[in-house]
C-alpha cells in the first residue's frame, strides 16, 4: 500500500500585537540591484512571498552530489537553502512547517531553457507540415490574440510549468506578457524580447524599437526575473540588425537568444540563397545577406552574435566545424528534441556538443509545436538519441540547463545558499536507481513545486 505523505506544523509563536512594530526579520526585505542602465534600483520583496519550511523525502537528489536516501532540506525565511542532508541530521527548528514525502523524491526545480508561454492555448491550431508554411500560419494566428489574451495565456503557461515541476524558464516572445507574469508571480526566469527585421534598411529603427521596449519592461526585472533580447532567426533578421543587437547585448550585459541551425530550409537559405525562405525574401524585394555560402553558426559568428551571453535555440544542423565554433565562442544551446522531431528537423548532435564542452540545456519549445510541455519527456528523448544515462538526463534539465542560462550560481542544484527552488515527485516502482524511477514518472506524479521556498503547486 502506498504511504501517504505527511505535513505537520509545529507550534508557532504568537503574532505581534496590532500597532506594535514588527521584528526586523518580519519586515519587508529590500533587494538592491544595479538596474539596466547602471542606476541602483530597489525591489521590496514581502516576507509573505517566501516561506521557511523543512521538507523530507524518501530520496533527495541534490544534483551536486550523490542521492540521499531519507533526506531533508531546510529552507530559510529568505527563500534560500539553509541545510541539506540525511533527515536525522538536518535541523528541525521550532515553529517551522515540516512536510514528509516518504514515497517521493525531492530534487531541484526543473529548468526549461526554451518556452513561448504567451502562445499557451494555441495547441493544435497550426498543423502545416512544411516548416516555413507553419511559421506563416503561426504569425497569422498571433494576430487574432489581444494583449489580455496573451497575458492570460502566459499565466496559464506558467501555472502549467509549475505543475510539471519547472521552476525557472527562459522564454522568448514579443508581447511582453511573460515578464509581467513572472514579476507578478515572484517567479524565476529570463524573458527574451524578440525583434524582427529582415531588410537592412530597417535595422536602425528595429534596434531603437527593441531598446524602447526593453526600457518599458525593465521595471519588472528583479534579482530573479531578468530581461534579454532575441533577434529571432537568420531568415527574419538582417545581418545589420544582428550585429547591432549583439553589440548592444554585450554593452548592457543582456542575455541574447536566437533560433539558429534549426531547419534544413534555414541552412539552404544561408548556404545557397535558395528554398522557401529565399523565395519569401525575393517576393518582398529584400536584399540577400552579403555572406551567403556558410552555415548558420558560421554566419552568426561572422556577425559577432556568438558569445557567452548567447543561447542558440535548437542547433540541429551542425557539423564538427560549427560545433567547434560554438565551443570556442562560449555560447550555449537550448536543445528541444520533441519539437525538432515534430517539425522534421532531425536530431541535434548533443553528444558531440557536450563532448566539445558546449553548455547544453533542455527546452520544450511551445505548445503549438508539441502540445503539453513535459521537460522530463524531453530528457528521456534526449537520452535515447544521445545514449545518456538516467543521471545525465536529469542533469540536462537541472544543473546543465542552469549553466546554459548562466544561472548555476543561483539555481539548478540543492546546495546551501542557493534559491530553494525544488519539486517533489512521487516515485514509480519502475527502474532501479532514483534517477531511473524519476524518469519513469509522469506529470501527475508532481506533488509539490516551490520557488524560493514558496509553494506554487500542490496536488493531492
Amino acid at each position: 500500500m502506498r504511504h501517504q505523505h505527511r505535513e505537520r506544523f509545529q507550534p508557532c509563536r504568537r503574532p505581534a500585537r496590532r500597532g506594535r512594530r514588527l521584528p526586523r526579520a518580519a519586515q519587508r526585505r529590500v533587494v538592491v540591484r544595479r538596474g539596466l542602465w547602471g542606476e541602483l534600483a530597489q525591489f521590496p520583496i514581502p516576507r509573505a512571498e517566501v516561506r521557511q519550511r523543512r521538507i523530507a523525502a524518501g530520496w533527495v537528489l541534490p544534483m551536486a552530489g550523490a542521492p540521499i536516501e531519507r533526506g531533508a532540506v531546510l529552507i530559510g525565511a529568505h527563500g534560500r537553502i539553509q541545510s541539506i542532508g540525511p533527515d536525522h541530521v538536518v535541523p528541525r527548528p521550532p515553529g517551522v512547517p515540516a512536510s514528509e514525502f516518504p514515497d517521493a523524491a525531492l530534487l531541484p526545480g526543473l529548468i526549461n531553457t526554451h518556452t513561448h508561454l504567451e502562445l499557451t492555448g494555441f495547441e493544435g491550431l497550426v498543423t502545416d507540415p512544411e516548416f516555413p508554411s507553419w511559421i506563416r500560419g503561426l504569425r497569422q494566428l498571433k494576430t487574432t490574440r489581444t494583449p489580455d489574451g496573451y497575458l492570460q495565456g502566459a499565466r496559464r503557461g506558467l501555472a502549467d510549468c509549475y505543475a510539471a515541476g519547472v521552476t525557472t524558464i527562459a522564454d522568448t516572445g514579443d508581447s511582453g506578457s511573460v515578464i509581467r507574469v513572472l514579476a507578478e508571480a515572484g517567479g524565476s526566469g529570463i524573458a527574451y524580447q524578440e525583434v524582427f527585421g529582415p531588410h537592412p534598411a530597417q535595422a536602425e529603427d528595429s534596434l531603437a524599437g527593441l531598446q524602447r521596449r526593453v526600457q518599458e519592461l525593465s521595471h519588472l526585472t528583479s534579482s530573479r526575473v531578468r530581461i534579454g533580447v532575441s533577434p529571432h532567426a537568420p531568415y527574419t533578421v538582417s545581418a545589420a540588425l544582428f550585429r547591432s543587437v549583439a553589440a548592444w547585448s554585450k554593452e548592457e550585459r543582456l542575455p541574447l537568444a536566437v533560433h539558429a541551425a534549426e531547419s534544413q530550409e534555414e541552412t539552404e537559405f544561408l548556404l545557397a540563397g535558395s528554398g522557401p525562405f529565399a523565395q519569401a525574401w525575393r517576393e518582398r524585394n529584400i536584399p540577400f545577406p552579403d555572406s551567403l555560402g556558410i552555415g548558420p553558426m558560421a554566419w552568426l559568428s561572422k556577425h559577432q552574435v556568438l558569445s557567452p551571453l548567447t543561447l542558440c535555440i535548437h542547433a540541429v544542423q551542425l557539423g564538427p566545424g560549427e560545433i567547434r565554433l560554438l565551443a570556442d565562442s562560449g555560447a550555449a544551446v537550448a536543445h528541444c528534441p520533441r519539437s525538432n522531431r515534430a517539425h522534421g528537423h532531425g536530431t541535434a548532435p548533443i553528444a558531440a556538443m557536450i563532448g566539445a564542452g558546449v553548455r547544453v540545456g533542455l527546452g520544450t519549445d511551445s505548445v503549438v509545436s508539441i502540445g503539453r510541455l513535459d521537460l522530463l519527456a524531453e530528457a528521456r528523448m534526449a537520452g535515447q538519441q544521445a545514449g545518456l544515462s538516467a543521471d545525465q538526463q536529469l542533469e540536462l534539465c537541472t544543473i546543465a540547463s542552469a549553466r546554459a542560462l548562466n544561472l548555476e550560481a543561483e539555481v539548478g542544484s540543492l546546495e546551501p545558499g542557493k534559491w530553494a527552488d525544488c519539486t517533489v515527485i512521487r516515485l514509480p516502482h519502475t527502474g532501479e536507481t532514483p534517477a531511473e524511477r524519476l524518469l519513469a514518472s509522469s506529470q501527475d506524479d508532481v506533488l509539490r513545486t516551490y520557488v524560493g521556498g514558496k509553494e506554487v503547486h500542490r496536488s493531492e
